[in-house]
């Protein structure tokens, strides 16, 4: 089964047809149907290593100042607890909780399954993003999660390469900022040849502009320790919006042609304060 690193963007592409969008949805048709999507969210960025484990996930609403077809949106995929308690068992020692009650689905999973399985008909479980750990944690824990896709789960991380909201340019909506490229292509360029040394690009002059903070970076990290053990990660779409975001897309295990190159992604709408609108 495919695993996947989704970058998200703005909420808005919840609800745009776009070619980043028509792009996700063409892997929910091209891909084999999974038997359940595990997601890492940059969204559940917390002190702890969690599972979701409830059976009817709800529809988390994690921003604010977005139109309201936004916030009315639901996707009300089931969630699967014996997938939840599957990982839990996979990572040992690694602990993992099972959380029956407090998360459920943020944006940074739904924005991305609405166009991916729009049925909502696939079930879904979330695992959080443990703040408290270094960045080789994440590595290596995404290489454990490895097995899973043998038993027919997508593994889908979703966040941004390169994610700076306090740099966005709103009169730019399609372009990129020359160090927002060069830190792109540079971790193409090492998901392609090491995945296993992905940290390597934390050394890269343009890391600290691209990466201010780490919660939309570290999924990328769970798709690195994945591609570690099937070879490499492939770029299946490039793309940037409004300067200081990059757009672009990775499968492992995925028979990719070259890249698309993609643009028009949605936007943060002019009356959401770009730093806090909690991308």
């Amino acid at each position: 089964m495919p695993a996947l690193f989704i970058g998200h963007g703005s909420p808005m592409n919840t609800l745009e047809s776009n070619d980043f969008t028509k792009a996700w949805a063409g892997m929910g048709r091209d891909f084999p149907r999974p038997r359940a999507v595990l997601v890492i969210s940059a969204h559940w960025f917390i002190g702890a290593t969690a599972v979701t484990a409830m059976a009817r996930p709800r529809t988390i609403h994690d921003f604010y100042g977005f139109p309201p077809a936004l916030n009315e949106f639901d996707y009300p995929a089931p969630g699967l607890p014996d997938l939840a308690s599957e990982v839990a068992e996979e990572v040992k020692p690694t602990w993992v909780g099972l959380d029956h009650d407090q998360w459920g689905l943020d944006h940074g999973t739904w924005s991305v399954l609405a166009h991916l399985y729009p049925q909502a008909d696939v079930p879904v479980v979330q695992l959080s993003i443990n703040a408290l750990k270094p960045m080789d944690y994440h590595v290596e824990l995404g290489a454990k999660l490895s097995a899973l896709r043998d038993r027919g789960v997508m593994i889908l991380s979703s966040g941004n390469v390169v994610h700076n909201l306090r740099r966005v340019q709103w009169n730019d909506p399609d372009g990129a900022f020359d160090w927002n490229e060069r830190f792109d292509r540079e971790v193409e360029r090492q998901l392609a040849y090491d995945p296993a040394s992905i940290l390597r690009v934390t050394e890269h002059a343009d890391y600290a502009e691209a990466v201010p903070t780490p919660d939309h970076f570290i999924p990328l990290l769970y798709t690195a320790g994945l591609a570690a053990e099937d070879g490499q990660a492939k770029a299946l779409v490039r793309g940037y919006a409004m300067g200081s975001l990059s757009m672009t897309c990775y499968g492992v295990g995925v028979d990719a042609e070259c890249p698309k190159e993609a643009d028009g992604a949605a936007t943060i709408p002019s009356n959401v304060p770009a730093d806090q609108s909690n991308m």
